[in-house]
């Protein structure tokens, strides 16, 4: 099979053309986001290497625009603007995160200006292009489409990493928070049958493809994403300190780690706990989705409650919805707005349960997209008949039983790189990402 035909596969008839105007308005909001998020940050603070799981601040904001360089400019035939030398500081696979702080990035205001420099290149050039032709990587105009959501992906990094500083102060400005009605949680019962796993959608990433039907057994799902409440009910009965929940290689590492609770948590004394949200120590909210817990934290919990976490065929299948019809997000095909979904990291944290309820699904699932990734049971594995596209250290490098699969992305994710064939992966200890889970169980 050619290249092309392949690429006439990745998405519907119609997609093949008219793709520029979202190509443009998709790169300008990731760059009015980026910019807007780090205007407030000293530039001391933009070149501090805030946690040894992060890079310094710069050095994203560079390295996205290098990224852009490379793919919409350099791989489409336009002359480079550096010397290819340069490309190996901003190399994410060249240098671990812990070691970025020590290379020769470039300052706040230079970085800044060579990103502008790209840009003004990359939207001269676009101008130029053919809305459809030979090559694979302007099918759809997918290569734009990977780079306006590599640029969204490293601005939810971005809020990771500006919630792990303890350097100076951060204090995001953001709308008042939901304040839905008491919703309890319940479990929603999936029907057995097909799904069709993956995406078809022009921009859909490699390890989305190629799309396939799975059978999946009937089960049940949490309504909503497990609560801090919820989540709090365990630590306080002794969860973290009582193996028979843990799987072994995760209670060994929360011995070694001295973990009791999870990320950013702050008890006060008996039954009185604060947390930290970037600059701010705030009560604990209960009504809200638990977020920075690890895989293993997460599966602790499941057992605990006598379930699992659920297999991301079950989540997709969930997202989907049991009527066979073809949905991109768990309400359907409209774009996600406030009332679907708390995404795009306007209001810097999750929401209580049961703010959006034009998200829920065709079954009654509420709260797939947006608030906390949720970590699946599933190892991060190609589907069958994976073809790495356009480079294999986006996806095939990590694939293997190393990493979990997380779904449906998170506040700080942006609406263009979620939808419910996304798959986002990490490893089962990470707890500095915007995480948390639900429950499923077998039916009996």
């Amino acid at each position: 099979m050619s290249m092309r035909a392949t690429m006439q596969e990745r998405m519907p008839l119609g997609e093949a053309t008219a793709w520029k105007a979202r190509a443009l308005r998709e790169l300008e909001a990731g760059r009015a986001r980026l910019q807007a998020m780090l205007a407030p940050v000293p530039e001391v603070e933009l070149m501090r290497q805030h946690s040894p799981l992060m890079s310094p601040l710069v050095w994203d904001v560079a390295h996205v625009a290098n990224y852009e360089e490379q793919w919409l400019l350099r791989a489409l035939g336009a002359p480079a603007f550096t010397d290819p030398a340069f490309d190996a500081i901003y190399d994410a696979f060249r240098h671990p995160r812990s070691t970025r702080s020590t290379l020769p990035l470039l300052e706040p205001e230079a970085a800044w200006a060579y990103a502008t420099r790209v840009r003004e290149a990359v939207r001269a050039h676009l101008e130029a292009l053919p809305e459809e032709g030979a090559d694979p990587l302007l099918a759809g105009g997918y290569v734009f489409g990977m780079v306006a959501q590599h640029e969204q992906q490293h601005a939810e990094t971005l809020a990771a990493t500006l919630q792990l500083m303890t350097h100076g102060e951060y204090n995001p400005v953001e709308p008042p928070r939901h304040q839905p009605g008491a919703v309890p949680q319940h479990e929603v019962l999936i029907p057995g049958g097909p799904v069709h796993l993956g995406g078809t959608e022009a921009w859909a990433y490699d390890n989305e493809r190629p799309r396939h039907v799975v059978d999946v057994a009937p089960f049940l799902l949490d309504a909503h994403p497990v609560t801090t409440g919820d989540y709090l009910v365990f630590v306080e009965s002794g969860g973290y300190e009582d193996p028979r929940w843990w799987d072994p290689r995760g209670f060994a590492w929360l011995q070694a780690e001295g973990i009791r609770h999870p990320l950013f948590w702050m008890p006060q004394g008996q039954h009185v706990w604060l947390r930290r949200r970037f600059s701010t120590v705030e009560p604990l909210p209960k009504d809200e989705p638990v977020q920075h817990v690890s895989w293993y934290e997460a599966d602790a919990y499941a057992r605990w409650a006598g379930k699992r976490l659920p297999t991301e065929s079950e989540w997709e299948k969930a997202a989907q919805g049991s009527d066979g019809v073809a949905r991109g997000h768990p309400w359907g095909n409209d774009a996600p707005t406030d009332a679907h979904a708390n995404l795009g990291g306007t209001r810097w944290g999750p929401s209580p349960v049961g703010s959006h309820p034009l998200g829920r699904s065709a079954d009654g699932v509420f709260g797939l997209v947006g608030d906390v990734w949720e970590w699946t049971s599933s190892d991060f594995q190609p589907y069958a008949g994976f073809r790495a596209f356009p480079y294999r250290e986006y996806s095939e490098v990590f694939f293997g039983t190393e990493s979990k699969v997380l779904r449906g992305g998170a506040w700080a994710s942006a609406p263009v790189a979620v939808r419910n064939s996304f798959r986002n992966w990490d490893f089962p200890i990470r707890r500095q990402i915007f995480a948390g889970f639900r429950c499923a169980r077998d039916v009996r």
